[in-house]
């Protein structure tokens, strides 16, 4: 089940993403009196699951889910419709139009993937606030991982800053950004009073884009065990587990924090665990046993979360912040790319490794906040000079702009054809990763 909710997640942020996409162009298109053939979501070689002629244009449904497309006339495209451009030009024809309107309609569709990022950034702080753990209620400081524990971390570590930056939001994932995007030479800790730096070796950068370190922690807040509340008729209600106690030992192991019991009690239904609890400074102790998933019905007492409400017109500047923010981290990746940092190998995915950044449960903030970032990886994508796609396009009529003279059709006819090969190629690589680490 947890897989089907994810393949929807995915086909539902796909579709409305291509869809959107291809109407930036087919309304840049229109706006231009331009004639456009085929209006698509997904491919169709061969035949379409779908398809009406509305007007001059067949909307449908492709049967191959790579994307989706639409067939503007007198254009050179994946299309490779050469037999109409042996015919005259007609002034309907893309060909037809002046420069300046071919540029806008070959930027209409990365153009709405950009506004659709920002309007979905801001949208999201307007519906559901940014949310957030000031920093100075990590009172406990850090527990590390084993990649956390290797940078030179250690438990008990109170976070300052990252860099030159201050730390003053508690979110484990802007470590990671900081090492990999901004390359900061350290982090800035208090460790038993003392104020010291931990130096990050330039090897951190490769490790922590590499696909093996994909969701990893390196540190998360050490969270007391305090009891806040519990299920009624849970275990530990049954047996006696009151608001307030602190759990001090569990399976004849101490433990101290959240993360420390969750090593110890492991989700099995209806196992039993001896456990020490300490109520107003004295202990006591008990069996209890999990119900049949495997919980004990505790909420424990957490951090404190602080959240800041944006209105509409609030939201919106922000929107657009965070998203250009997404954008320029993105330039920064892929120079790091080129000069080696960040191994292409290891950072590149294909449609499973997009997959999986959904939840297994429907949650609509996280699906909302992926497809932001999916529409603008889309946008940034769809601009590289690639012929074939938007940016390859948009590169030749720069040039035609420039030079006041246009590149011939077999020009154009030979480069798509080298960038949809590219293109292919990239695809059955990016995938072909996919394939591999899922049977190391």
């Amino acid at each position: 089940m947890d897989i089907v909710i994810i393949v929807l997640q995915f086909f539902l942020s796909l579709s409305i993403l291509v869809v959107l996409h291809e109407a930036g162009h087919f309304a840049a298109a229109r706006w231009f009196k331009t004639k456009v053939e085929k209006f698509y979501l997904f491919f169709d070689p061969w035949f379409s699951l779908f398809k009406k002629k509305i007007g001059d244009t067949e909307y449908g449904i492709g049967w191959l889910p790579l994307g989706g497309y639409v067939k503007i006339s007198g254009m050179v495209d994946e299309s490779m419709d050469l037999e109409q451009m042996k015919e005259p030009a007609q002034p309907w024809e893309f060909r037809s139009k002046p420069t300046w309107q071919r540029l806008i309609i070959m930027l209409g569709g990365v153009t709405v993937n950009f506004i659709l990022g920002f309007f979905i950034f801001a949208m999201m702080l307007v519906i559901w606030g940014d949310s957030y753990v000031p920093n100075d209620a990590v009172k406990e400081g850090i527990y590390v991982d084993s990649i956390g524990a290797a940078m030179g971390l250690m438990d008990g570590d109170k976070v300052l800053a990252l860099g030159d930056k201050p730390f003053d939001r508690f979110d484990s994932r802007k470590l990671i950004r900081a090492i990999v995007i901004d390359g900061i030479p350290s982090i800035k800790v208090e460790r038993n009073g003392q104020i010291i730096n931990v130096p990050i070796d330039k090897k951190w950068v490769t490790e922590l884009s590499s696909h093996k370190n994909k969701g990893v922690m390196i540190f998360g807040p050490r969270i007391p065990l305090e009891v806040d509340k519990t299920v009624k008729n849970s275990p530990a209600q049954k047996a006696g587990i009151q608001p307030g106690d602190r759990i001090v030992n569990v399976g004849n192991k101490p433990v101290h924090y959240l993360h420390e019991f969750a090593k110890e009690v492991h989700p099995e239904p209806n196992t039993s665990y001896p456990v020490v609890i300490e109520r107003k400074g004295r202990p006591l102790q008990m069996n209890i046993q999990t119900d049949g998933k495997g919980k004990f019905g505790i909420y424990w007492k957490m951090l404190d979360v602080s959240k800041q409400k944006y209105g509409f017109f609030e939201a919106l500047p922000m929107g657009v912040s965070r998203g250009i923010k997404f954008l320029k981290d993105q330039l920064v990746g892929f120079k790091k790319m080129f000069s080696g940092e960040i191994k292409a190998s290891e950072s590149l995915g294909g449609f499973a490794t997009i997959a999986q950044l959904f939840p297994t449960t429907w949650d609509w903030e996280q699906f909302w906040r992926i497809t932001a970032v999916l529409s603008l990886i889309l946008g940034f994508m769809n601009l590289l000079p690639i012929p074939a796609l938007d940016g390859g396009h948009v590169m030749f009529l720069l040039y035609e702009m420039v030079t006041g003279r246009k590149p011939s059709d077999k020009v154009m006819e030979v480069t798509t054809m080298i960038g949809m090969i590219l293109l292919f190629g990239l695809l059955l690589y990016a995938n072909g990763m996919d394939v591999i680490r899922f049977f190391k």
